[in-house]
């Protein structure tokens, strides 16, 4: 004779989540994140002679907080898969808060450099976020809301500029960073209070040596992609570290396929729709922050230039700021559509826009109104693109590994960006012209950047046109 499975009353089981609370706190977390990635954008050129290093040494201050973001993004959100994805949101923003209040008491390097790298452990927010989101919400709230929070990666960005420049125009520069502590310590407080913590776990024990090799591999690579053409490539440290990586890459997937309980699982990976989404991800980093680094250059440069516009930071973060908003408004259209059509054709029609975006801008950037439209269209289309990928992912991997594979997914987009910052650099470093003795990119140098853009757009829409369609009744 069987026996009924007995229920758990009712006191014991856990608070059920609030769409209309968790979604805003989540949303608010991933925006506090991405904020702080662009805190340090205004004061760039004044770095050496703030922490008193060199123009090479000072730069650290800005790639070791990708490094650290490369690192922890994957980690983080296995963890988050083991014991509890609430638990390394919160980790991860008290990371930020830690951070931001190292650099606020820094007055040298390498305080200012420990500062970053805490900084850059917080990455995993908003795929923690999103994750949470599939395990709390009702499947009729998923699509908007996961949209909004993969959106705020680049709505924290883009208004962040502006705020970061205004108060480091009006205040001291500390100021940036206790005022990223206090946003940091908001959003962990509304965390604790107001989400739950997810009741799917994934059962087994970490990967450490997968968590170590990904690490070193990452490192080493981005390394190369950061730094390569400061270093050159005639000597023997950045073809060195390339190999290293490579090799280290090629060991680690070796163990991921043979450990039990691997920190990526490949074959999950390796399914079309996983893949290719994220190879999509690479592609819309890359031309998400390819603008980036054009229009708020064009803004800036005199006008002796005859194509610069002699605006201040200050006015370059407020013309970029249409972006971020534009990027946060999308999100519910993005939703709409997947659920209409599904997110392949979701993605696609942004890289579309994306591609239209970047190619108005080829002939539009000779006034202040014509670099904000063309900046809004591009957001717009990373709006619909970035909505969609969270959709794709998670309706390809089991719940249990929801949080790793958005974290993977948010790391591709990371090296996308990684990728743009070098080979817009490097273009812009070779194509100039001269201005009072000094060497200026040149009108010719951004128009091939923005190409670039439009043409990583079109390749992504390629890519996705070769995801799997909506499963037909």
């Amino acid at each position: 004779m069987t026996r009924a499975p007995s229920t758990p009353p009712a006191a014991a089981a856990p608070p059920q989540a609030r769409p209309s609370t968790v979604v805003p706190v989540l949303a608010f977390s991933g925006i506090v994140v991405s904020l702080t990635q662009t805190l340090m954008i205004p004061l760039v050129p004044k770095l050496p002679e703030l922490l008193s290093a060199s123009p090479a040494d000072a730069a650290w201050a800005i790639t070791a907080t990708l490094l650290a973001a490369a690192v922890a993004t994957p980690t983080v959100g296995r963890l988050g898969d083991m014991h509890g994805k609430r638990r390394m949101l919160l980790f991860s923003l008290g990371m930020l808060v830690l951070g931001s209040v190292v650099c606020a008491l820094s007055n040298g390097l390498v305080l200012m450099v420990v500062g970053r790298v805490l900084q850059g452990l917080s990455s995993g927010v908003i795929p923690l976020g999103i994750s949470i989101m599939r395990d709390e919400l009702p499947p009729e709230r998923l699509g908007g809301a996961t949209a909004l929070m993969s959106a705020s990666l680049g709505v924290g960005g883009a208004l962040g500029l502006p705020a970061a420049a205004f108060i480091a125009e009006k205040a001291d520069w500390h100021t940036l960073f206790w005022v990223a502590a206090a946003l940091g310590a908001a959003a962990a407080v509304l965390v604790t209070t107001l989400v739950p913590e997810s009741r799917v776990r994934t059962r087994g024990r970490f990967d450490l040596p997968g968590a170590v090799g990904l690490s070193i591999a990452l490192l080493c690579l981005l390394l190369v992609i950061s730094k390569g053409a400061d270093w050159g490539w005639s000597g023997w440290l950045t073809p060195g570290l390339l190999v290293a990586g490579l090799v280290v890459l090629a060991v680690w997937g070796w163990w991921e396929l043979r450990t039990p309980h691997p920190l990526v699982d490949l074959r999950t990976t390796a399914r079309r729709q996983v893949l290719l989404t994220n190879i999509a991800s690479v592609v819309f980093g890359f031309a998400m922050f390819a603008t980036s680094l054009v229009i708020p250059q064009l803004l800036q440069l005199p006008a002796a230039t005859g194509y610069g516009l002699g605006q201040s930071i200050l006015a370059a973060g407020l013309v970029m700021a249409p972006n971020g908003l534009i990027m946060m408004a999308m999100s519910p259209v993005s939703a709409r559509i997947s659920r209409a059509r599904g997110p392949k054709v979701t993605l696609m029609v942004g890289a579309l826009v994306v591609a239209t975006g970047y190619g108005l801008s080829l002939v539009m950037m000779s006034t202040i109104w014509q670099l904000m439209i063309a900046s809004s269209i591009i957001g717009a289309g990373v709006g619909l693109a970035y909505g969609a990928m969270p959709a794709l992912v998670m309706a390809a991997v089991p719940v249990s590994e929801t949080a790793a594979a958005n974290s993977l997914n948010t790391l591709m987009r990371s090296i996308g960006t990684s990728l743009s910052s070098s080979i817009a650099g490097a273009v812009l470093a070779h194509l100039t012209i001269d201005l009072a003795g000094a060497a200026v990119p040149s009108l010719a140098g951004f128009r091939v950047v923005l190409a670039i853009g439009a043409v990583a757009a079109l390749f992504a829409l390629v890519v996705a046109s070769f995801l799997p369609g909506p499963a037909r009744r």
